[in-house]
């Protein structure tokens, strides 16, 4: 758990990372210890201050964490226990859950208190002077057992919009007892960034020794606004999570703030070339919690640089700047020119060029191209969702690929006896060259079924299939009136290990169209590099 020692630049701005903690209360997301170990080792590679590991004293999974970071050696992020102040007319010194916080071995702890007299009053029910006590006692406590304390004032905008002097009077318990950083709150992320502004500034004229944190909640969709607010009137320190998961409507999404922050502010934020890093840990932290990535997500969602609409296209290969804010390559991101009914044939020229001689926009082959894609988003196919669909098209319209395998048949088969669960399994007849191969295969739907059917048929003969999974299916009804007989439209979200790619199938029978893009899917996994 030990880090490397560092010093903080007047500009810089300390990101504090509570992913484990506040973005495993998501709805929809439940960490393993090992989880996370392996997001925590990647906030550490992507550069943070702070690593918030959870609240040990609250339960085993976070006890058993701190038991295992322990031996891990961070190069730069320090690793935080949380916890709140002692109980109510209880000795801080006796209190278990602080002791849990000196157990947890690490240098510095987090503790929350409440600003609210609501809380302090409806919730602890206790005189507000004792709110006082405990706050004071408990840091003071943590401060004299060798522990760097950072406070989490709860609730303080609510609070300091109820009564000023009594949010200020909990902070001044904090600085008092030993807080070296009182982290404003906005616990129920309600406020506005106007308001965060005032009571910030109100808190560094009452308190300029003390560090000043920002805690933001997204409930008004303002948590990086606010965080901002708060940084340009003296804040040295953001909390948030990756991508902004949480309890509710989420946290503040650190990738998000940090770029703004230093892209927009100049601030320093992350260690190394943590910006570079933004995407893949975005990416990273979504697939370990078992989230469906956020295409429109700033700076590191996969629509974030993609341009559709022709002029757009024709005016960014000019000039970049035209219609992007900043060079995607700058946050690990990478440019996207979407291709569809709507754009013209600058973008097919620039995907053609990959596997292609250079062609004009005049090309018979490019018209070719387009005339077909618009002929098929007709019918219902959508390529801007579905790029590896595109290229392969593009391929097969240029005569750059050849057939891998051809389709004898196939069958499924959904079986269910009694009151059990049905069963799916696909049988599949193929030729690969001369050679012919007949398997089957059992899954959890007919979907997964064919795609274990397909995949072990032809692993023998494209080993590299075995590093691909399917990680996402979705299914559209395109015209609904026609019931029963409506066309589907399949896309098929594939991975490896190196990327993502989509597929996409279309028929008025789902089995069909899922097994048209389960093909492009394999054949795009044979021929990319």
């Amino acid at each position: 758990m030990k880090r490397a020692s560092r010093t903080r630049a007047a500009d810089a701005i300390e990101i504090y990372d509570t992913t484990l903690r506040d973005g495993s209360q998501a709805e929809g997301v439940s960490y393993s210890v090992q989880d996370k170990l392996l997001i925590a080792e990647r906030l550490d590679k992507l550069g943070v201050d702070y690593i918030e590991g959870g609240w040990p004293g609250s339960n085993p999974k976070d006890a058993a964490f701190f038991a295992k970071a322990s031996k891990t050696r961070f190069k730069h992020a320090e690793l935080v226990a949380f916890g709140s102040t002692c109980r109510a007319r209880k000795n801080a010194a006796r209190d278990a859950n602080l002791r849990s916080l000196i157990d947890a071995g690490t240098r510095s702890v987090t503790l929350f208190g409440k600003c609210w007299d609501l809380h302090v009053r409806d919730v602890f029910k206790v005189a507000l002077s004792e709110n006082l006590r405990m706050v004071f006692d408990s840091v003071r406590f943590l401060k004299r057992s060798g522990k760097k304390v950072l406070f989490d004032a709860e609730h303080f905008f609510d609070g300091y919009r109820a009564d000023p002097d009594y949010a200020l009077d909990v902070c001044r318990a904090a600085i008092d007892g030993g807080a070296t950083t009182v982290i404003l709150c906005d616990t129920n992320g309600g406020s506005m960034p106007w308001e965060v502004s005032a009571a910030v500034s109100e808190f560094r004229r009452r308190f300029p020794e003390a560090g000043i944190g920002i805690h933001t909640h997204n409930d008004s969709g303002l948590a990086v606004a606010n965080a901002l607010a708060a940084v340009r009137e003296g804040a040295i320190q953001v909390q948030g999570t990756i991508n902004g998961q949480g309890e509710r409507c989420g946290n503040l999404d650190l990738v998000t703030a940090a770029a703004d922050l230093h892209f927009k502010m100049g601030k320093r934020v992350l260690a190394h070339d943590g910006l570079k890093r933004l995407t893949e840990t975005s990416r990273f932290v979504y697939e370990i919690s078992n989230q469906i990535l956020q295409n429109q997500q700033p700076y590191v969602g996969s629509s974030a640089f993609a341009h559709k609409g022709g002029v757009h296209i024709d005016a960014v290969l000019k000039n970049a700047r035209t219609y992007e804010h900043l060079v995607p390559e700058a946050v690990g991101n990478q440019r996207r020119l979407l291709t569809s009914e709507l754009s013209g044939k600058t973008n097919i020229v620039m995907k053609a060029s990959h596997f292609a001689d250079r062609l004009s926009k005049e090309s018979p082959k490019i018209r070719r191209i387009h005339r077909k894609i618009q002929e098929l988003e007709n019918e219902g196919y959508q390529f801007e969702a579905a790029e590896a669909s595109l290229e392969l098209l593009i391929r097969k319209v240029l005569k750059k690929t050849k057939p891998l395998f051809q389709l004898l048949d196939y069958k499924v088969v959904v079986v269910t006896k009694g009151g059990a669960a049905p069963t799916s399994e696909a049988t599949i007849r193929l030729k690969v060259g001369k050679a012919e191969e007949h398997t089957a295969a059992l899954g959890d739907g007919p979907v997964n079924a064919l795609d274990s059917a397909l995949r072990k048929a032809l692993i023998p003969f494209y080993p590299k299939l075995a590093s691909m999974r399917l990680s996402d299916f979705k299914v559209r009804v395109l015209d609904q009136k026609s019931g029963t007989a409506a066309k589907v439209r399949v896309f098929v979200v594939s991975q490896d290990h190196k990327g993502v790619w989509t597929t996409v199938g279309i028929s008025t029978n789902l089995i069909e169209a899922s097994w048209n893009a389960l093909v492009d899917s394999i054949e795009y996994k044979i021929l990319k590099r």
